[in-house]
């Protein structure tokens, strides 16, 4: 019997093996650039998936055409996945907006179009960057907490006349 069972695993040992990964060149590449019109279809999609009081198409148009504003796209192959909105202006950045699709979330997404955000802050001169996050909201909290924001205050009842809102900044580069 264990020499049966000898045969079986060295069998085993000989065969080729099936990887279930398609290969390298197949799998589409994740980047981050700026947010275009033709983005807009994608955004929205995005926007209504992630938020029950959702930015409306016009919010996103202003942010395309305001010279203080930065808002760029994650983009795996030509499918937009996520997108943030950054504001900067003097000393000060805020993330006025962040989402990514539903079915591509926790694979580190949000994490790489925020730091795409903190080097165009810095880029802009800020010193601190700020967000506000529902309290509910503890995968993003927890994001934002790892990538050194601290809480810094609560604006009581904020989303939907309901919800707090956490308000948190991040020092990207510290006063002489």
């Amino acid at each position: 019997m264990l020499s049966m069972l000898n045969v079986c695993l060295k069998r085993l040992q000989e065969m080729p093996v099936c990887l279930l990964y398609p290969p390298m060149d197949v799998l589409p590449i994740l980047q981050v650039r700026p947010m275009t019109g033709d983005d807009l279809d994608s955004v929205m999609a995005i926007e209504a998936a992630s938020y029950s009081t959702p930015w409306n198409l016009e919010h996103f148009r202003n942010e395309i055409a305001s010279r203080f504003s930065w808002p760029y796209v994650a983009v795996e192959g030509e499918n937009v996945v996520g997108y943030v909105c950054l504001m900067s202006l003097f000393e000060e950045a805020q993330i006025l907006n962040i989402a990514v699709m539903p079915g591509r979330r926790g694979r580190g997404i949000a994490r790489m179009l925020l730091e795409h955000a903190f080097r165009l802050a810095l880029e802009q001169g800020a010193e601190i960057l700020a967000l506000e996050v529902r309290a509910s909201n503890s995968a993003a909290i927890s994001l934002y907490e790892k990538l050194g924001f601290r809480r810094v205050g609560i604006r009581a009842r904020y989303y939907d006349s309901v919800e707090d809102a956490v308000l948190m900044e991040k020092t990207l580069k510290e006063n002489p």
